[in-house]
């Protein structure tokens, strides 16, 4: 009953986080430590997994509508998976309460954030490719690290960043995917590494992503609008981050 209640949580997440180039993790990790899962040893190594398969599964449609920015996206993904096994090393050092606090405030901070963004207009310009590389390269490597270490993939600040550099909504979501994708599966090998592995469920979440990704990456490839996607987006993202610190209290 569990699993089942899980799968389609999960299905639904992975649907809406796919049209914003964001692997849900945001939503897996608590979903799985809500259903009495370890937060070291399963929420945060499948949260980082199902980040990867969504992300990798949301690129196709992308990719197709030619909505990625794959050079302009590299520094970030490589410095994105170098320091994400740092992060998923350095999440055994830190104790279980201190994670979910800091996944509380990191997943609160990304919905106000994008509160603002929901409101403003669709960028006119774009930064050059040599300072979306470099800055890129700096936020990439931070995001890589946090999201290794709390399971979420980095995208929470990736996407804000993109859009700040000029990119438009889809672009943004797009570009997002294919960070987050390296970032997502590094992490999850570093988890791996230290032993932290569930088959039966790993293949229950799995199955919801494969779904859920691929039909929210479509529709927001066509048809989706801008402005209801990050209003759900950040809908969704108070409503975990509030249920986070309920439970703390």
């Amino acid at each position: 009953m569990v699993e089942t209640i899980i799968f389609f949580i999960i299905l639904a997440a992975s649907f809406l986080f796919a049209m914003l180039g964001l692997g849900g993790g945001m939503v897996y990790v608590p979903v799985l430590k809500w259903a009495g899962f370890s937060v070291k040893e399963v929420a945060i190594p499948l949260g980082l997994l199902l980040n990867g398969l969504n992300t990798l599964l949301a690129l196709i449609p992308y990719a197709r509508k030619r909505l990625v920015d794959w050079r302009g996206g590299l520094a970030m993904a490589a410095a994105a998976f170098i320091l994400a096994p740092l992060g998923a090393w350095a999440a055994q050092f830190v104790p279980v309460q201190t994670l979910i606090v800091l996944f509380a405030f990191t997943v609160f901070a990304a919905a106000i954030r994008m509160v603002f963004f929901a409101r403003q207009a669709e960028p006119e310009a774009m930064m050059s490719l040599k300072k979306r590389s470099v800055i890129g390269g700096f936020v990439g490597g931070f995001a890589g690290f946090m999201g290794g270490m709390l399971g979420l993939g980095g995208g929470f600040i990736i996407a804000p960043i993109l859009m700040w550099m000029g990119y438009r909504t889809k672009e943004a979501a797009a570009t997002t995917a294919f960070v987050v994708t390296f970032s997502s599966f590094s992490g999850y090998l570093g988890h791996v590494a230290e032993g932290h592995f569930d088959w039966k469920l790993t293949i229950i979440v799995v199955g919801a992503v494969i779904i859920g990704s691929q039909f929210g990456g479509m529709f927001m490839s066509g048809k989706a609008r801008a402005q209801w996607i990050k209003a759900a987006y950040a809908l969704v993202l108070l409503f975990v981050s509030i249920k986070l610190f309920w439970g703390m209290l």
